[in-house]
């Protein structure tokens, strides 16, 4: 074994005279992060070890200096002066420094944490410092006390307060809270962002309070925060706190609030996104959003208030993204949704009847195929059979597609059946000859 390092160390010597560098990263990953890695031979020489990997570091290219960080952290603390000595020099290349910046935040040190933070006061490289920022998140627990002293500096509070939410620990709870109501609404929306993954008793109020907050970048995290938060429904109203916010001033709010109403899985929130849907005053992009919310929910009631809206809009997009989320629904509601498509299916069967607009869409009854296939149930295959007499070429080929997902061997059993059935319209028996081809 001695031998074998030995020859390693000889070979990695002879790599770093050459300068090749990427010989040298594998015989030092060999020896830094093998099994033998703390066979006393290598600890004897792990100055030298670091010499090699730093040097790698100092010239290598990108790829090099990202291989060889992994050596460095295994080498131990003693990398940490060398870095922090990297990190300091304002004439160092700025990659080079972004990389020991990068280093340190994997040992989780405190001896580490003085210096990032000293960059993120006094440095006047925004990226540099962001990554400083994101290497003190990665220490954890160990850096939230010099986070918490950041946050009294107006120039490092919006860092420390986004590296702050890096860290998963509710240690970080009582710093943040300091700062919710900052001056500053990019730093208050990044606390109360941070602090909505916490289910902790002090932080309802909070995000209540912030859903009147004249910033609206403020409102929409505090609108996703109470989101997050079904288990407070009823305690807190939340479906009639939210209700407003799907009629804010501010377009990306009211769609926050369809999200998370969308998440309080009750009746009373359906109604209230049925109600906007089907206002002519929504914008489409918040009809779309809705629509969605509505197909979240996967309530019947929400799934009849989507088969209403169909009946009751006049927009192509809409009826699409209508039938396209009905294809999404789960289990146990499949069923349900399978019928509505159906019955929308008959709607437009019944055009002579009904003289319902979307007769003519293409798209809408491609949709309708796409949805039915997704969805498995087999009471879809005769409706899919009877669209390949469409008279468009895209709803036969999205009817044949379902049909393949749906139950590709009952389907084509089905088929075959119906083949030689001189009964059949000439359309349909030229859309199943084309089917057949298509299998």
């Amino acid at each position: 074994m001695v031998s074998n390092i030995n020859q390693l160390l000889v070979q990695a010597h002879t790599a770093y005279n050459a300068a090749d560098w990427s010989s040298l990263i594998q015989y030092l990953q060999q020896l830094i992060l093998g099994t033998d890695s703390k066979h006393p031979e290598i600890v004897k020489n792990r100055e030298y070890l670091l010499t090699l990997a730093l040097s790698i570091l100092e010239v290598g290219d990108f790829q090099q200096r990202w291989e060889i960080t992994k050596v460095l952290t295994n080498l131990g603390n003693i990398a940490i002066p060398p870095l922090i000595e990297i990190l300091e020099d304002e004439d160092a290349e700025e990659e080079l420094r972004w990389y020991a910046a990068r280093t340190l935040g994997e040992f989780q040190q405190p001896e580490a944490i003085a210096p990032l933070v000293e960059l993120l006061k006094t440095g006047e490289d925004e990226e540099l410092k962001a990554i400083a920022a994101t290497a003190l998140g990665q220490m954890g627990t160990v850096a939230i006390a010099a986070f918490s002293e950041l946050l009294l500096n107006e120039d490092t509070r919006l860092l420390a307060v986004r590296s702050l939410s890096c860290i998963p620990q509710t240690e970080t709870i009582t710093p943040l809270l300091s700062v919710v109501q900052d001056s500053q609404a990019t730093i208050r929306t990044a606390a109360i962002e941070a602090l909505s993954s916490f289910h902790d008793e002090r932080i309802p109020p909070i995000l209540l309070n912030a859903l009147d907050d004249i910033a609206a970048t403020v409102r929409r995290a505090a609108v996703l925060g109470l989101g997050f938060r079904p288990d407070l429904r009823e305690t807190l109203d939340l479906v009639t706190r939210l209700q407003p916010k799907l009629y804010d001033f501010n377009l990306d709010v009211c769609c926050a609030a369809a999200v998370s109403l969308s998440r309080m899985g009750s009746d009373e929130a359906a109604k209230h996104l049925f109600n906007l849907l089907i206002s002519p005053q929504t914008p489409i992009k918040l009809q779309l959003e809705t629509i969605r919310a509505l197909s979240w929910l996967e309530t019947p009631s929400s799934l009849e208030y989507l088969q209403t809206a169909f009946n009751q809009i006049t927009s192509e997009t809409l009826w699409q993204e209508i039938v396209t989320v009905l294809g999404r629904v789960q289990k146990p509601q499949t069923t349900q949704a399978v019928e509505i498509l159906l019955q929308i299916l008959r709607c437009l069967w019944r055009a002579s009847l009904t003289q319902h607009p979307a007769i003519e869409i293409a798209n809408v009854k491609s949709a309708i195929a796409l949805s039915l296939g997704q969805l498995g149930e087999i009471q879809a295959i005769e409706p899919l059979i009877s669209l390949l007499a469409d008279s468009n070429a895209s709803v036969r080929l999205h009817a044949i597609a379902a049909l393949k997902n749906l139950d590709g061997e009952a389907a084509h059993q089905k088929l075959l059946q119906l083949a030689n059935n001189a009964a059949l319209t000439p359309d349909l028996q030229q859309g199943i000859a084309i089917a057949l081809a298509e299998w």
